[in-house]
């Protein structure tokens, strides 16, 4: 009789984690509705109101649904970095799940590392859907200047992700990290532009706005879409953001 060998599972345990991070990850209904469909819904309603697919001079000729498609694309990430990423995981650490994987060999750096993507590959999905409702419902162009949108929005993900993991650094408990996050979420939908776009804004208050991470993601992309290269120093300010909060988040990151 031959024996025939079968080949050991050479899954990685970095691997098995994403594996199971995902399967868990499509089980929450509340969280992918929140990632991928909010963005979306909103904007439909909104491209629905007349006088947002009507011109204005004092916009440069633009109408306020193409201006909202950039809001809506931070919306997505602001969204993910702040409501849905931080509960789930200061929730494995309240639980004591980080603490028992330290004695695997999983680390769990491992799972965080695993949210993250699945966060940030979400809210990208969710901007693809905005851009294509804006492209195919409400005739927004699309970006013009490609490559200058792409980094401002890789740049805006990590922002957003950083602001995420700073938030369930600080936070013990998922209460805590949902509290935080709500209480920051509001102030950045407002320098995101969601009620007011920062282009429309005071001079004054623009400015001020223009100087945090999302004030200056929405200009950065708004320039990109309509085709010119995104300023410096908008650029500047969210790589500055970025590093400072990447920073922050694992000075003050604790598993248990």
């Amino acid at each position: 009789m031959t024996t025939v060998a079968t080949a050991p599972n050479r899954t990685s345990p970095f691997a098995a984690v994403v594996r199971t991070e995902a399967k868990l990850f499509r089980r929450e209904p509340g969280i992918l509705f929140w990632t991928l469909g909010f963005p979306p819904v909103l904007l439909v309603i909104l491209g629905s109101i007349p006088a947002f697919r009507k011109a204005d001079a004092g916009l440069g000729g633009l109408r306020l649904i193409d201006l909202y498609v950039p809001v809506l694309v931070l919306v997505a990430l602001i969204i993910t970095g702040l409501q849905t990423m931080p509960p789930v995981i200061t929730g494995y650490r309240e639980r004591g799940i980080l603490r028992r994987m330290s004695a695997t060999p999983v680390r769990p750096s491992a799972l965080l590392i695993a949210q993250m993507g699945l966060n940030g590959a979400t809210a990208l999905v969710s901007v693809l859907v905005c851009l294509t409702i804006g492209r195919l419902a409400f005739d927004v162009k699309l970006p013009s200047q490609g490559f200058g949108y792409v980094l401002a929005l890789l740049l805006t993900a990590t922002v957003a992700l950083s602001l995420g993991a700073l938030v369930t650094a600080l936070a013990r408990t998922a209460k805590i990290a949902s509290a935080i996050g709500s209480a920051v979420f509001f102030p950045s939908m407002f320098c995101a532009g969601v009620w007011l776009p920062v282009q429309s804004m005071p001079d004054v208050l623009r400015h001020i706005v223009e100087f945090t991470p999302f004030g200056a993601a929405a200009r950065a992309l708004g320039q990109a879409a309509a085709g010119d290269w995104p300023a410096w120093s908008h650029l500047g300010v969210l790589a500055a953001w970025a590093i400072v909060l990447s920073v922050a988040a694992t000075r003050w990151f604790r598993w248990e």
